[in-house]
């Protein structure tokens, strides 16, 4: 919950010194700085009501009718407290859930627990992202924090890759090397996609003895950002075949 708090100060933070709300987020095509203040509140108020439901099949139709009739101020210190006040919301849904409370999350057939805890830790990569979409709108962008971004690799293998559901290609596996010292294989194959942690390299033994069809390095915050389509694949170091990135990123598994 502290980074959670910590990355809305900071995306706050730039919009409240950008020229302007109608700038456009080039990570978010056809969105502005509004629209994307817009959207982050409103997810934080979105998932508030799903962590305060508590186990579910589904979000709350109330709170899918308010996302979609959402309606914000358009002054820019007006919107600002709007958006504290929608982190808030979801702080005070997290703190009175605690983190093993189930609830419905968009990730059952993933590595990651349909939990508030699970819910906290991905709201932490999204708003983290969307802080670095309004630094770069604004010219300055800023690796993302590296605590926050080891997680950020791990979380989003676990929530977004992982799935039952078959790999269409030949079998291999991906491996994410961060700078800072972790990694991770991504296996994929007939059994669908699933997550490890492996061993560094060192200068030593260079890359793992059983090869991966694609390994990609680079600090942890390059590695989220290229997961998070920010950044291209040319931006970092790959070993292996590079063309088994762009089948991967493409991929659309039936289930998730």
């Amino acid at each position: 919950m502290r980074l959670i708090d910590e990355r809305s100060s900071a995306f706050r933070a730039v919009v409240a010194a950008a020229p302007g709300l109608d700038a456009p987020v080039l990570t978010c095509p056809g969105w502005t700085l509004f629209d994307l203040v817009k959207h982050l509140g409103g997810g934080d108020r979105f998932w508030a009501a799903i962590v305060g439901a508590g186990p579910a099949d589904a979000p709350p139709a109330e709170a899918v009718a308010a996302r979609a009739a959402l309606d914000v101020p358009q002054e820019r210190e007006a919107l600002l407290a709007w958006l504290d006040a929608s982190t808030q919301l979801l702080l005070g849904a997290l703190r009175a859930a605690g983190p093993e409370n189930g609830c419905w999350t968009w990730w059952p057939a993933s590595q990651s627990p349909q939990t508030a805890g699970g819910t906290a830790r991905h709201r932490v990569q999204e708003t983290a992202v969307h802080t670095y979409d309004a630094q770069l709108a604004q010219g300055a962008p800023q690796p993302l924090p590296v605590e926050l971004a080891l997680d950020g690799v791990e979380e989003f293998l676990f929530t977004v890759c992982a799935t039952p559901s078959a790999w269409p290609h030949k079998p291999t596996a991906f491996d994410f090397h961060a700078a800072e010292g972790r990694s991770w294989r991504l296996t994929v194959d007939g059994d669908g996609a699933r997550i490890t942690r492996i061993p560094a390299p060192t200068a030593a033994t260079g890359e793992d003895s059983d090869a991966a069809g694609a390994s990609v390095h680079g600090t942890a915050s390059e590695l989220v950002l290229f997961l998070y389509d920010r950044i291209q694949a040319d931006s970092l170091h790959v070993d292996g075949d590079a063309g088994l990135l762009d089948l991967l990123r493409v991929w659309e598994p039936e289930e998730k």
